[in-house]
């Protein structure tokens, strides 16, 4: 014998939100624009701000690494990861600053033919910033994945009358 759940109430359901009344074409083409906007900009900050971090992870006093980097990292890639997300609209727009920042940082700790390197492997403020700046991604990520999304709420049930 089977059990069947009983079935879930209509208030329950979630259903797209209907279109806001007087919205026009042009609003809808201003929207989409500022997205797309939104999600370049998002790419070319993470690009920016890769590249400020290489350059602050060699940053000395007295002859040690201070590691200004690693809170760069961190700050920047959560801002960034916020803006790519409110701009777009979308959870996997996380991604959108994630990717061009794991891809700089790969490449600048690629040796080049000639010897050159940008981030060594015996820098330890490199490899803390790396992983500083993924755990950043990844938290907010995870944020966005397990937190429910923003919206309007269900009409309030009605207890049953008896």
């Amino acid at each position: 014998m089977t059990l069947s759940s009983p079935p879930t109430p209509v208030s329950d359901q979630v259903s797209p939100e209907p279109e806001p009344p007087g919205r026009t074409a042009l609003a809808r083409i201003v929207d989409l624009s500022l997205r797309i906007v939104g999600a370049a900009l998002a790419v070319f900050a993470a690009l920016v701000t890769a590249t400020l971090e290489l350059l602050l992870a060699t940053v000395r006093v007295g002859g040690q690494l201070i590691g200004v980097s690693v809170l760069v990292a961190i700050v920047a890639n959560l801002v960034l990861s916020w803006f790519a997300y409110t701009t777009v609209g979308r959870r996997w727009a996380v991604a959108l600053p994630a990717v061009p920042w794991f891809a700089l940082m790969a490449v600048a700790a690629i040796k080049t033919s000639e010897g050159d390197v940008l981030l060594a492997g015996d820098n330890w403020v490199g490899v803390v910033m790396i992983f500083a700046g993924s755990m950043a991604f990844a938290g907010m990520a995870f944020r966005l994945i397990v937190t429910r999304p923003v919206g309007p709420l269900p009409p309030p049930s009605r207890p049953a009358s008896g």
